[in-house]
This record gives C-alpha cells, sequence and structure tokens, in this order.
C-alpha cells in the first residue's frame, strides 16, 4: 500500500511540474523566435539581456548567437569602455554583458577594459563599481544606481565565482529588512525578484555572510513579498515583471504549483503579443523554460540543439492609419507648474511618434531621450531634465494611470491625456 502511495505521490509531483497549457510548446517556439530575430535590428547597441535568455534556452541558432555575441564582444564592450572612461556608472550593463559571455562559455578574464591608459578585467570593474555603490549607501543610505543593479552585480560576481564583500551582501540584506525596496510607494517587484536571485546564489555557494540567520530572514521576506504581489490575473506586480519573479519564485525552491498561476498569465501575455520589447522577452523565456539566471552556474556548451530556424518574411510596410486620435500632453514641472498641448496622430502611433509629431507642430514643447536595453526613455522635457543621479525620472500617466511601457512600445490607439512629471524616486 505504502509503494502504491509513493508511485501516486511521485505522479502528481511530476503532473504538477510539467506546463499544463496544450499550446506551451507551440508559445515557447514562438517566443524563441521572435526573440532570436530581434538580435538582427542594427539599429541599436546588442541586447546582453536577449543573448542570456537565448543561450539558456533549450533550442538554439548556434550561428546567429554566436554572431550576437561577436557584436557584444565589439559594439556593447566598447560602449562599456566609452562610459567607464568618462566616469559613467555602468553596474546594470557591465553584470548583463558578463552573464551574457558566460552564457556562452566565453572566457570573461580574456576580455579587458582600458580606461586611462590602464587595462582591468571585466570582473576588476564590476567589483570596484560594487564597491563605489556600497560606499554611497554608507554615505546616503541608497545605492548610486539602484538595488536592481546592485543585486545584479552581486548576481552576477557569484556566478562567476568571486567572493562578493560581506559588507556588499549586507547592504541588500539591510534593504530587505528595511522594507527600501521601492519605486515611491510601490514595491519593485522586479528588484525583489533580482535580490531574490542574488541572495540564493550567495546562499547555494556557501558564500560567507554577516549574520546567515539575516540572509535567511531576507530571502523569506522576498519571496513571501513576490507572492503577496500577485494579482487576480495571475501577475506578480505588473505583465513586465512576472517573468522575472517566477525566475526568482523557481530559483528560491518554489514548486510549479506556487507559479502554475503566473506561468498561465505570462503564456497568455506571449498569446496576446504583449512582450514586443525584447528585454522583456528576454526576462520571459527563461521563467516559461522554468529555468532562472542561477542555471548559468555550471553551464556547460556541449551538444547543444542547433535546431532553431528563422522563417523567411517579406519586409512589412505599414502604413500610416487614416485615423487621427486627440492627445492632450501635460508637462508638469519639478517645480508642479504645468503646461498642456494638443496634437492629433495616427491611431496606433507610439507614444514616442506622438511625442515627435507634437514637437514638431507645437512650439514650446521640446525632448530630449536618451537609451537603455529597454529602449528609449525621456531625459528632458521642455528645457528640464529629470537625473537619475539627482533621483529623478519622467513619470508617464494616461488619464491618471501609470503606464507600465516605455514611450516606444506605448500605442495611443484612443483619445487621451499623456501627463508627463518631473517626478522623485
Amino acid at each position: 500500500m505504502n509503494v502504491i502511495f509513493c508511485i501516486v505521490s511521485a505522479l502528481v509531483v511530476l503532473a504538477t511540474a510539467k506546463p499544463c497549457a496544450q499550446d506551451h510548446d507551440k508559445l515557447l517556439l514562438s517566443l524563441n523566435k521572435q526573440l532570436l530575430r530581434s538580435v538582427e535590428d542594427k539599429d541599436s547597441l546588442p541586447n546582453p539581456s536577449v543573448h542570456l535568455a537565448l543561450r539558456l534556452s533549450t533550442t538554439h541558432n548556434l550561428n546567429k548567437e554566436t554572431e550576437h555575441l561577436d557584436n557584444l564582444k565589439t559594439k556593447l564592450h566598447n560602449d562599456i569602455e566609452s562610459s567607464l572612461s568618462k566616469g559613467q556608472a555602468v553596474l546594470g550593463r557591465l553584470a548583463l554583458y558578463i552573464l551574457a559571455l558566460k552564457s556562452s562559455c566565453h572566457d570573461v578574464n580574456s576580455l579587458t577594459f582600458s580606461v586611462n591608459q590602464k587595462s582591468d578585467s571585466l570582473l576588476t570593474h564590476l567589483k570596484k563599481q560594487m564597491e563605489n555603490e556600497k560606499e554611497h549607501i554608507a554615505f546616503s543610505q541608497r545605492p548610486l544606481t539602484n538595488y536592481y543593479q546592485y543585486s545584479l552585480g552581486i548576481l552576477t560576481l557569484c556566478l562567476s565565482g568571486v567572493r562578493v564583500n560581506p559588507h556588499v551582501s549586507n547592504k541588500l540584506i539591510h534593504a530587505v529588512e528595511r522594507g527600501l525596496i521601492k519605486h515611491g510607494d510601490s514595491l519593485c517587484i522586479d528588484t525583489y525578484a533580482m535580490a531574490g536571485m542574488a541572495l540564493q546564489c550567495l546562499k547555494n555557494a556557501g558564500s560567507h555572510v554577516m549574520d546567515a540567520t539575516q540572509l535567511e530572514k531576507a530571502l523569506d521576506t522576498i519571496k513571501q513579498r513576490l507572492l503577496n504581489s500577485k494579482r487576480a490575473d495571475g501577475h506578480m506586480g505588473n505583465e513586465f515583471s512576472t517573468g522575472l519573479a517566477v525566475q526568482a519564485l523557481l530559483a528560491m525552491g518554489s514548486d510549479m504549483q506556487a507559479c502554475a498561476a503566473s506561468m498561465e498569465a505570462l503564456r497568455e501575455d506571449v498569446r496576446k503579443g504583449t512582450y514586443g520589447n525584447p528585454m522583456a522577452m528576454s526576462q520571459t523565456l527563461p521563467a516559461l523554460q522554468q529555468r532562472s539566471y542561477l542555471s548559468l552556474k555550471g553551464k556547460e556548451c556541449r551538444n547543444e540543439d542547433d535546431t532553431l530556424v528563422l522563417d523567411t518574411t517579406s519586409p512589412v510596410i505599414v502604413l500610416p492609419s487614416q485615423t487621427t486620435i486627440h492627445l492632450q500632453v501635460e508637462v508638469v514641472k519639478s517645480d508642479n507648474m504645468a503646461s498642456t498641448y494638443s496634437v492629433d496622430v495616427p491611431k496606433g502611433s507610439s507614444l514616442l511618434e506622438a511625442l515627435t509629431l507634437l514637437q514638431g507642430n507645437q512650439a514650446g514643447f521640446t525632448f530630449e531621450k536618451e537609451s537603455s536595453l529597454w529602449g528609449p526613455f525621456l531625459s528632458s522635457v521642455n528645457g528640464e531634465q529629470a537625473r537619475q543621479s539627482d533621483r529623478r525620472y519622467w513619470h508617464l500617466s494616461s488619464n491618471g494611470k501609470a503606464l507600465g511601457q516605455g514611450v516606444t512600445d506605448y500605442k495611443v490607439e484612443a483619445a487621451q491625456k499623456i501627463t508627463i512629471k518631473n517626478s522623485s524616486f
């Protein structure tokens, strides 16, 4: 009788661990191809997060992945080196770059950055960046960048087998304990997810921390906050943080049953085409394959499946819509002074296209943008900048509801009021 019970129990475990959606494999293949096709974009810097997701996948196109790796080692490498020479923070990009190299089993120590006529390894520069962050936290109670990048830095050092300074890890544990991982009044679910993977990596590696009990407590806190963030539709936080949240829960030992609703939410997003942004896709694909960034530990690049082939497609010419949408744009500067503008834009225009049209047609409205791995973001509006170094950013909302997408991804489908507000975090 006991034997029968054990067999039945094992079958139940296997059943709950296996994705139950009939179209799961089809959705995975579709997302994998979308992500692979995104590397053909020559207008932007190669994205290390995209490379990481492609390499964590179970199916590959090794030629395209090798070509993308070469682009990372030239274009992205030179961009990071240039930023370092200017004294700019590069923590997030550098950490992802190192993880991308590791995902292809490339010897990270074979590459260096030359700054001020001195060459140092990538990991040496990463450790310096982390020390700068640690000192900034000690001085001002917050990182130079943010806790997402800080966590990513710890994770990268850990996965690279580099000893993490206990004072560095303790700063993250302290931030979790004190509830410092937030954006305004809202919890940052993607940051909690990255922190969870970073601290779990330290635990798995047996790394020395200042207080092992506090490490366990922080991991429990993170897991609970991720689970508590689950909405009725299964998303944790929102559509764009759920992928990382699922990765983190799986990395921290949660079973598939705890993630089932969130996995289905991700599948539904893929069905609806929610993830058009390569960065979002790159965080979702590993989760749907029940993998996480911790899967890089001990990764071997041998006997890999090389069957992923892109379908031949003809260029798609999208004609501007004949239907126009009336758009109001309100700009609220840091002194709370507001200015309002109006513009008619073709239905389906991106917000960036709409703002560009407004800038060309309306005197007094100007904006500048900067690039990021998530796409361009507003850096200056009407001559006023919102700098991360000043803990400020341009908050975007539509009819009072915060936008979950950036200026390139958000599409204007109906008349609305867009508010661009200089906000602090």
